[in-house]
């Protein structure tokens, strides 16, 4: 038997023939294959009975999995990604799968197996420690660990015996604990419609355009109920910073066979997880990005909540969408895909309003109660004194802790400074892997990178001019904690950002912390905008809201609108009013004013005027082509070649080469070329190129995004 394999190394996107004696291999394995003078793992992408070649086959050395990690959808999925986004297959496939069941060699995290006691005979104990030992077979297994806590030597003594036996059994590492309510709410007219308008039976992409607080996620709930009793699959995806403990809860409630898959479990965790799916243990898998690849195998729904989020797109190689892999996946399973969100993406509501998607509709909330959004200049404010909190909403945060209400305060930007530099000489004090400014962290009186996590101790001392004195500019969140504990004497604050939710479960903890009203105000950066409902939360304020303006990206507008609404959307969601403050000191640009009056269509409108005169998405197409490498000169060389080429062998909008918006992450140089263009079949042939060209190159990187969110 012959095996065609392909092997763990990226920068060869081929297949290797192998011989194997093993009649077990199947297609979608692993097995593990010299490979040179390297072993590697490998996935078996095919399998035949008869070699045409004339040179001499290698064996594989072994076969790693006792069935396939990758089904047959998987395969096809790989091939398709590999052709949509010029990526080789072996970097779509090592995407697909938890990090226990990667082709990667030396990788070894197995299943947690726990060891029990079963009574095998009735004894007579001859001793105190095996007469308790004895009184803990109350059920049929005891913990082994828990018997050894009375005497190890007891129970070995009791094993050799044969009076008890060991038992061994795998448990899954996380344990889900299910609240099952049969309580369900009533449903709106708007909700009862949208439910009845899918259609099950078909593939069909339907956008779900529903303000804050319609209720999207119960008729999730309900579209899932409906399918599960047709004995069939439904992947749920969120952003990864709305995957709250309160949404799975919400979930917890009302099923009983959840799967789930983020990047906050432990690679053991995900390993278990998958395999729960791949046993068809579960009948629900909700999760982020990643959790698209799920080896489900009977979907009957997929649901994409948020859909404008700009966490759907994969950063790094490779470089996809998550929502354009729901789509190939729902047409191979020949069911709906809901696209759920209260802020659609641009280019989302042009295909609804295309038709390619089906537009579905919830203006209304399920308590009729959208919030009371007032816009405040901050240059006004300056001159009065008020640098951070403007006189009103000073006013109105202390009118929410009179009344034991609570606040959330929402601030784009984490650390406590953005910028120290020198009074004297002005130096700024930056990372030296990335020449950008550091920023402060007070708690632990640290300067950090965000972007490579360089440290360092604060300045005390200019190098420059040897000047003590210090600018400290901007506000983080740190800071703005700080200023409202200063400023409100009955404020109890709790702050949630990167540098507060690091560790393990500390997202639940800090909204538990918050739900159960231990604190009255929530601070926190764009992770607190989306998914969360507190009743007692009437008043958001949002500091800096014009701050996304300032992002030189097409997309700034439609960003400022998506966070704006959304943060909006927590306050007023029970029966008491909700009420927001927007400061800003850009506040008459129209995505601002949009966002204040919850007016989408009205901004879209704009959004659109702008996007056709600048030919942007969804007029134009855009793929950026990223180039990066350690030596500067080197980049700006191959750069103008990339250029040169592209520009004599199409006829694209063609801009750059130029600096990323950030030229230098980890010492390491980055630079863009930006190409305009309509049809795909116009430029593929030479991106495909450019990609085969770069693709083993080790001194300098391309990598090629289409349409992406970051420039």
């Amino acid at each position: 038997m012959y095996v065609e394999v392909l092997v763990e190394i990226k920068k060869i996107d081929k297949t290797f023939t192998y011989h194997s004696n093993s009649c077990d291999v199947q297609m979608g394995m692993r097995v593990l294959v010299p490979f040179g003078n390297q072993t590697l793992e490998g996935f078996v992408m095919n399998v035949n009975n008869s070699f045409q070649g004339d040179y001499e086959v290698k064996d594989i050395i072994g076969v790693i999995d006792e069935k396939p990690v990758l089904n047959e959808e998987m395969i096809e999925l790989g091939n398709y990604m590999s052709k949509k986004y010029l990526c080789s297959k072996i970097s779509c496939y090592q995407a697909m799968l938890p990090k226990a069941l990667k082709a990667k060699k030396g990788t070894n995290i197995k299943e947690k197996n726990v060891v029990y006691l079963k009574l095998k005979q009735d004894f007579i104990p001859k001793n105190d420690s095996q007469k308790r030992i004895k009184d803990l077979f109350n059920s049929d297994l005891v913990l082994k660990s828990e018997a050894n806590k009375i005497s190890v030597s007891a129970v070995k003594t009791l094993l050799k015996n044969d009076y008890i036996e060991e038992v061994i059994k795998e448990e899954y590492r996380l344990n889900i604990d299910y609240n099952i309510s049969n309580d369900l709410p009533d449903l709106t007219l708007e909700q009862q419609k949208v439910i009845n308008s899918i259609n099950f039976s078909k593939f069909t992409p339907y956008l779900l355009h529903g303000v804050t607080g319609s209720g999207k996620t119960e008729v999730y709930m309900r579209l899932i109920s409906k399918v599960i009793s047709q004995n069939k699959q439904v992947l749920v995806l969120v952003p990864e910073i709305s995957l709250t403990p309160q949404f799975v809860n919400t979930f917890k409630k009302r099923f009983n066979k959840i799967a789930l898959l983020h990047s906050a479990l432990s690679d053991g965790e995900k390993y278990d997880e998958w395999r729960k799916i791949q046993r068809k243990e579960v009948n629900i898998v909700i999760g982020a990005r990643s959790a698209v690849f799920a080896p489900l195998d009977n979907i009957g729904l997929i649901v994409i909540d948020e859909e404008h989020s700009q966490t759907y797109k994969q950063e790094n190689y490779p470089m996809y969408n998550a929502i354009d892999i729901a789509i190939n996946r729902s047409k191979k399973h020949n069911c709906p895909l809901i696209l759920g969100t209260a802020t659609p993406s641009i280019e989302s509501y042009t295909r609804a309003k295309m038709g390619v998607y089906e537009l579905l509709e919830m203006k209304k909330r399920v308590n009729n109660n959208l919030p009371k959004v007032t816009l405040i200049d901050m240059k006004d404010e300056i001159k009065k004194g008020n640098n951070v909190f403007s006189k009103i909403l000073i006013d109105k945060i202390n009118e929410r802790l009179d009344k034991n209400e609570q606040v959330i305060l929402l601030l784009n930007r984490r650390g406590y400074n953005t910028i120290v530099t020198c009074q004297n000489c002005g130096l700024t004090h930056k990372c030296p892997n990335c020449d950008i400014p550091l920023t402060y962290h007070k708690k632990n009186n640290l300067m950090k990178c965000h972007y490579c996590n360089y440290t360092t101790n604060k300045l005390y001392k200019c190098p420059n001019c040897e000047s003590t004195k210090f600018n400290d500019l901007g506000l983080g969140t740190e800071k703005l904690e700080d200023l409202v504990n200063k400023t409100f004497e009955k404020a109890k604050t709790i702050r949630m950002d990167i540098d507060t939710t690091s560790t393990k479960s500390a997202h639940e903890k800090i909204l538990n912390s918050f739900s159960n009203q231990e604190y009255n105000i929530l601070i926190g950066t764009q992770m607190i905008s989306k998914g969360l409902d507190f009743p007692k939360v009437t008043l958001v304020g949002v500091i800096n809201g014009d701050a996304t303006l300032n992002i030189p990206d097409f997309r700034s507008g439609e960003r400022t609108y998506q966070l704006l609404n959304q943060v909006a959307g927590r306050a007023g969601r029970s029966d008491l009013l909700g009420e927001v403050i927007i400061q800003g000191f850009n506040i008459d640009h129209y995505s601002i004013i949009k966002a204040s009056t919850h007016d989408y269509i009205g901004f879209y409108e704009e959004e659109m005027n702008i996007r056709k005169k600048l030919l942007y998405p969804p007029f134009y197409n855009i793929v950026l082509i990223k180039m990066q490498s350690k030596d500067e000169n080197l980049l700006i060389k191959e750069s103008d070649k990339i250029y040169a080429y592209l520009k004599e062998n199409t006829n694209e909008i063609i801009l750059g080469p130029t600096t990323s918006m950030l030229p230098k992450i980890n010492n390491i140089y980055y630079m863009n070329i930006i190409i305009k263009y309509k049809k795909t079949n116009n430029i593929i042939k030479e991106l495909n190129y450019l990609s085969n060209k770069y693709l083993s190159n080790n001194k300098i990187k391309v990598n090629i995004d289409f349409n992406p969110y970051h420039f």
